[in-house]
């Protein structure tokens, strides 16, 4: 429960400071006479299985499909994994230049998810801000059902909240990290605790106008399970138009935080990885 208020807390507290964006807005203009602001440190709102810290305008829907085909070990009987997929829906809004906030729905494991961002701090050059940062947390309710136990609503429920600090260090390379808690309310037998933590790190290298290296990795300092394994990522985002495309290849199958942070079991340098891509396609719902 004391995630769950987090949460709420969280929200609340969002909705506030929207009340605020207006004067730092107009802080950031006095500011921007001598220095600019940073834009585009990451081109989406995903480095690849994990957020970023950009946040839409106001009033931009996103709408993102994830996909997963089966791990590349699978050999010519599973066409190395693409007889297999695991799916994720999400439809994001920005309620303002700093708060957003999104909806998800993915096949692994049958879990619902939702979550806020809100942008912090800006980087700004001019010997400003060195920094941007977003805070995020999240929730999700796993519904699969299982047999062998018959879980709560309130049991069901797991919370991720990260704190996300990246730089773009020059106008081709971008560098995030990520301090990482996640809550499971119920646990299994073999797993250790409730609680992990994490810190992850994720990068952007330009290498052409519309097409970028992306990775990611996250080290898991405490662990739920001692079976699962640090999840590690790496693609292109290439921008066509009104969308960014993904191509990735990953050992973690689950495409929320506290799936593919704690959940991940494929060995990545043993054949255990998955293919799969992210697109996403903007909106303008608001002027």
């Amino acid at each position: 429960m004391k995630n769950l208020f987090i949460v709420v807390c969280l929200i609340i507290c969002s909705i506030q400071a929207y009340a605020q964006d207006d004067l730092l807005s107009i802080l950031e203009e006095e500011q921007g006479d001598q220095t600019t602001l940073i834009e585009a440190t990451f081109k989406g709102t995903r480095i690849i299985n994990g957020h970023s810290i950009e946040t839409r305008n106001a009033g931009v829907m996103d709408f993102i499909i994830s996909h997963r085909f089966g791990t590349l070990d699978g050999g010519i009987y599973e066409l190395f994994g693409l007889d297999n997929a695991t799916v994720r829906i999400g439809l994001e809004y920005a309620i303002s230049d700093r708060l957003y906030l999104g909806l998800g729905r993915s096949s692994f494991e049958k879990t619902y998810d939702g979550f806020a961002k809100y942008k912090l701090l800006r980087q700004v050059s001019g010997g400003g801000m060195p920094i941007s940062a977003t805070w995020f947390s999240s929730v999700s309710l796993k519904n699969l059902r299982q047999p062998e136990i018959d879980p709560t609503f309130e049991e069901k429920l797991a919370f991720t909240h990260q704190l996300l600090l990246a730089s773009k260090l020059s106008p081709g390379v971008s560098l995030q990290i990520m301090p990482t808690w996640v809550h499971k309310n119920l646990i299994l037998e073999e797993d250790v605790n409730n609680d992990a933590y994490a810190l992850g790190i994720g990068g952007r290298v330009k290498l052409s106008q519309r097409v970028a290296l992306v990775a990611e990795y996250y080290y898991q300092i405490e662990k739920i399970n001692e079976n699962s394994l640090n999840p590690i990522a790496i693609g292109f985002d290439i921008e066509t138009g009104g969308h960014v495309f993904q191509l990735q290849f990953t050992n973690a199958t689950a495409m929320v935080p506290k799936g593919f942070i704690t959940e991940t079991r494929n060995d990545f340098f043993d054949g255990g990885i998955h293919f799969g891509f992210n697109i996403s396609r903007t909106f303008q719902l608001k002027e």
